[in-house]
């Protein structure tokens, strides 16, 4: 009969890889599937889950990021300024965890992930962005760039707009990173993407480069209350790691769309489970 111990820790792994591609792919962050995974299909506390992500979600950044600004895709100029104001949320989302009741963070996660789902829907026919000109913020930091679309095979130049409401919503993200230990990627994606209008590819490598800092804002608050534990957390960094690592080499080799269509699927489903949670019922 096969160890139990060892089943737990490759269903753990194996969990967190899939969380990871799927992450690094939609620059969402590893966290905001392995909270789910985790206490849906293993029965992990969600206090310790959410420990797990936070830890994750810094494996995933570093995993996947570092490849996307070795190949100019990440705009670090956006991504060091909009992480001022998601480390600001994060911090204050930390501190709101222990005092949110467990059904009303089902139920906020369930949210979110439905949120998730628009960007990619919107998004399916387009691969870059229409044109227009600099918002006075983005003209002054420079914020504008162009990178190489290896699909396309051409270089890719675009401005910048939306900042004063794209650096509020990633606030937002920022509190719910802390408060949910999910990186809030979908809401990094959904700023840059539907306000700040930039091309997708850049958003979603861009929030992965940002993601790593606004989870580490908030994760030595996790330590300090016992709500990382390493039996769980360090096989589940392990198979986030190596999933976002993955989902970097497939990124620049599938369209947009095909990703969008495949996130959007088990995006709607682990929702709709959250969700139902959160209401009492089990399933």
């Amino acid at each position: 009969m096969s160890d139990p111990i060892v089943v737990y820790l490759f269903m753990l792994v194996g969990l967190s890889l899939l969380a990871g591609v799927i992450g690094a792919l939609g620059g969402l962050g590893g966290g905001v599937l392995i909270v789910p995974f985790l206490t849906l299909f293993i029965g992990v506390p969600i206090p310790l889950a959410i420990g797990a992500s936070i830890v994750s979600v810094i494996a995933t950044s570093s995993g996947s990021a570092a490849a996307y600004v070795r190949d100019r895709i990440s705009n670090i100029r956006i991504g060091t300024f909009l992480v001022l104001f998601t480390t600001s949320g994060a911090i204050f989302g930390a501190f709101l965890e222990h005092i949110v009741p467990t059904a009303f963070l089902f139920l906020t996660f369930g949210i979110v992930l439905l949120i998730s789902i628009v960007p990619m829907v919107r998004k399916l026919g387009e691969e870059t962005p229409a044109e227009f000109k600099n918002d006075s913020i983005a003209e002054k930091l420079s914020l504008n760039s162009e990178y190489h679309d290896a699909k396309q095979g051409k270089n890719i130049k675009y401005n910048v707009t939306g900042t004063r409401s794209g650096s509020a919503m990633m606030f937002v993200a920022g509190v719910l990173s802390g408060l949910l230990g999910i990186g809030s990627g979908a809401f990094k994606v959904i700023a840059m993407d539907l306000a700040m209008k930039l091309p997708i590819k850049v958003s979603t490598t861009t929030s992965n480069f940002m993601i790593g800092v606004t989870a580490a804002a908030s994760a030595g608050i996790y330590f300090l209350t016992g709500d990382v534990n390493p039996f769980i957390a360090a096989p589940v960094a392990v198979g986030v790691l190596i999933g976002a690592v993955a989902g970097t080499k497939i990124l620049v080799r599938i369209r947009s769309s095909t990703v969008r269509k495949i996130f959007a699927v088990i995006i709607l489903a682990v929702a709709i489970e959250m969700l139902l949670r959160g209401m009492g019922v089990h399933t």
